[in-house]
């Protein structure tokens, strides 16, 4: 790569949530999966688990516990009812109604514990970023089969209550959610703005 051009793969793969309604079906769900367990990792452990929420009693469970945990955090900052309301039932909707969603999960699997917090927080962190690394693998994979996809950060401020509406083993902790589906044929993507590599960059 040259200059300041950004690869086509990587351009291709854009924050959309305008989905057609149709299903996405599971074998490609897998196949996007198995892309994002290829991300590197600590150790060369797995320390990431994914789960594929696509029936609507799963999302309807998924989309209520959080949106209930989230109605509380807004009540504890002072926002109105109203708001709240609007708020939470526009999270509802954006959840149930995507094609198919994939919960990344952290677990424990293959890291090393430590005696001090300071090295066992390093070590959750360094998970916590190879997690990251996994989804974009996930999204530049669905990005090239023709698939949209929306990163969506809500479950890592409540990793137990997404746990649990979704009844994964206690060690699994969802810490975030891929929306995935077709995108709507009248999705129109805005112009990327440039990138402020002076602001943004620096060489030592």
């Amino acid at each position: 790569m040259s200059g300041t051009t950004v690869p086509a793969f990587l351009e291709a793969r854009r924050s959309i949530r305008a989905f057609a309604p149709d299903p996405v079906d599971r074998a490609t769900l897998d196949a996007l999966v198995e892309a994002a367990c290829i991300a590197p990792a600590p150790h060369h452990s797995r320390p990431w688990r994914f789960v594929v929420v696509d029936t609507p009693a799963a999302k309807g469970d998924l989309a209520f516990a959080m949106g209930e945990r989230w109605r509380d955090d807004l009540r504890d900052d002072g926002v109105t009812d109203d708001r709240i309301d609007e708020l939470v039932a526009a999270s509802y909707r954006k959840i149930v109604e995507a094609p198919a969603i994939v919960v990344g999960c952290l677990t424990w699997d293959g890291l090393d514990r430590y005696a001090d917090e300071h090295r066992q927080r390093a070590e959750w962190g360094m998970a916590l970023l190879s997690l990251g690394c996994a989804l974009e693998n996930l999204m530049l994979a669905a990005a090239d089969d023709g698939l949209a996809s929306c990163w969506v950060a809500a479950p890592i401020f409540c990793p137990e209550v997404a746990r649990d509406a979704l009844a994964l083993d206690a060690e699994w902790l969802p810490h975030a959610m891929l929306l995935i589906g077709h995108p709507d044929p009248a999705y129109i993507g805005r112009t990327r703005p440039p990138v402020p590599l002076a602001a943004l960059r620096a060489f030592r």
